[in-house]
């Protein structure tokens, strides 16, 4: 559990009566980006809120660094850095008065402001009044500040919202990169299974406030794989023929469904199939992309 920077148990919060997240468990290691998943509404950012203390669980239990929020509050989050929804900034002033601004609150050495800007790829444009920044470059602003108290988790709600497709790939490059040079935890929220798939390695998917699935990226890629198709002549003795040999399967109408696999296994099934006498007629390969996953768990939307 020392490795366990995040974990809650049966979190719940409603409103009027309404639940908005119910029973949820999240588990986030220490140096993964995790990658917090669900349509628009589904919960995430109530979630973050209770994370960040904004708002209080009407019952369940939050752990940050093992130990329990409510009773360590200011403890823990001067340790956490946040981004939630839009940055604040005022747009009159440079990059480098806006961190200043918060450096002092924070208490933290001046040297942090260009330790930050360097991280965050603004060194140059420190100077620049703030409202001529593009979209991207305020969102990189807005981490900046988040990261100056040299947090240990750094929490992310749709930090891509809004964004030209230059503009993604900059924060997205920028997340991949922290938790190797800068050794910080990352959770990052969206509601798009693509920008996730490309930054995170866990991802847990949020629907209607409750967890339905949390895993590894890999393995969530492995779930949608697909499957392989086959009709032969005597279908019911051909399944046992694959389960015999390891590789699963059942039938539907009439024709043998196998988990995807190697084209060499599927050479070894198909010759053993021929020759015990079977007639193969057709082998066909059913692919399921992320997306078709994704909305499947989801149940095709929010709430």
């Amino acid at each position: 559990m020392k490795n366990t920077v995040i974990a809650t148990r049966d979190l719940l919060k409603e409103y009027r009566g309404r639940a908005a997240v119910k029973g949820l468990n999240l588990n986030i290691q220490k140096g993964e980006i995790y990658g917090f998943l669900g349509p628009n509404g589904a919960g995430k950012t109530t979630t973050i809120r209770m994370l960040l203390g904004l708002i209080k669980p009407t019952s369940g239990r939050i752990e940050i660094f093992g130990k329990e929020l409510r009773a360590n509050r200011m403890q823990i989050l001067r340790k956490v850095g946040s981004l939630v929804e839009s940055p604040s900034y005022y747009g009159h002033l440079s990059a480098w008065d806006n961190l200043e601004a918060i450096r002092r609150i924070l208490g933290v050495p001046k040297t942090r402001i260009a330790d930050v800007l360097e991280i965050v790829s603004l060194t140059g444009e420190e100077k620049r009044p703030v409202k001529g920044f593009s979209l991207g470059m305020k969102q990189r602003l807005g981490i900046a500040a988040a990261l100056l108290g040299s947090p240990e988790l750094l929490i992310l709600d749709e930090p891509t919202n809004g964004l030209d497709p230059a503009g993604i790939q900059e924060i997205r490059s920028l997340i991949k990169r922290l938790p190797g040079e800068q050794g910080i935890t990352v959770l990052v929220s969206s509601h798009l299974l693509s920008e996730i798939e490309q930054m995170a390695g866990t991802v847990g998917i949020i629907r209607e406030g409750q967890m339905v699935y949390q895993d590894t990226i890999a393995h969530l890629q492995q779930q949608a794989a697909g499957s392989l198709s086959l009709a032969v002549s005597e279908p019911q003795t051909a399944l046992k023929t694959a389960v015999r040999r390891g590789c699963g399967g059942e039938l539907q109408e009439g024709r043998l469904i196998l988990p995807r696999m190697s084209d060499a296994r599927v050479s070894l099934l198909v010759k053993e199939l021929v020759e015990e006498g079977h007639a193969i007629y057709r082998v066909e390969e059913h692919r399921q992309s992320l997306e078709e996953f994704f909305l499947q768990v989801v149940g095709g939307g929010g709430q």
